[in-house]
């Protein structure tokens, strides 16, 4: 049963306002859910996985790093990505994990979650300050052992083995820094190019999203409950 989401802002530190939808569970105690975009932006796409994310139990928020712009192809999209400064993502990101944990009809456990440009942004999220877990979908990952360190919550990564953008390598290099760092992570490999969980675009693996899915479910059900 769909959810529907509401528009929310905060004022950040820095006195800018973040935007972002949010879309609520039928259950008390819930815990948070950072949804965050592909180089698309906060479209519609994203609100729907909002509210799914909310009909499995969550608090599910999906934020606005482009500030209210989105993109319908990919020329667009990667200015916008381009013009994307990593201090302001982050201070958004920091700003509305602050507001989740606290929101009320919460469990103050917060995770996050991302797909590509949103999944490199979902790590960086939680090595800016402490969640309680981390889902990484074909994002980049290319961070030390070292970089690892202030994770204080588990990982789990989704990688597609065709993807050129996001290699294989680079998902194999990620679980190995992680492991270094003495870090939780559960990193997967699929048959499947980049963005194949991505219901209607060009790589879209039916299976694959499934599985994926099915784990994401699973992960958070054990770290954020």
């Amino acid at each position: 049963m769909a959810n529907k989401t509401t528009d929310v802002e905060i004022k950040l530190a820095d006195g800018r306002t973040a935007r972002a939808a949010l879309a609520k569970p039928s259950v008390a105690n819930a815990p948070g859910l950072i949804l965050i975009h592909e180089w698309w932006g906060l479209n519609d796409e994203m609100r729907e996985i909002a509210a799914r994310m909310a009909g499995e139990g969550y608090q599910a928020l999906a934020v606005d790093l482009f500030e209210g712009q989105t993109a319908n192809e990919p020329t667009r999209a990667k200015e916008l990505m381009g013009s994307l400064d990593p201090a302001k993502a982050t201070a958004t990101l920091v700003g509305w994990i602050d507001w989740l944990r606290k929101a009320p009809g919460g469990n103050g456990k917060v995770g996050t979650l991302g797909f590509c440009l949103g999944g490199a942004w979902s790590l960086n999220a939680s090595l800016a300050t402490p969640v309680d877990a981390t889902v990484i979908y074909y994002g980049n990952v290319k961070k030390t052992a070292e970089e690892l360190k202030p994770l204080k919550g588990p990982v789990l990564g989704h990688f597609g083995r065709l993807d050129q953008a996001i290699t294989v390598e680079s998902a194999d290099a990620f679980r190995e820094a992680l492991r270094a760092a003495s870090k939780s992570g559960e990193i997967h490999v699929y048959e499947a190019n980049h963005a194949f969980s991505r219901l209607g675009g060009p790589n879209y693996d039916a299976k694959s999203a499934e599985l994926a899915e099915q784990r994401t479910l699973a992960f958070l059900r054990k770290n954020l409950s």
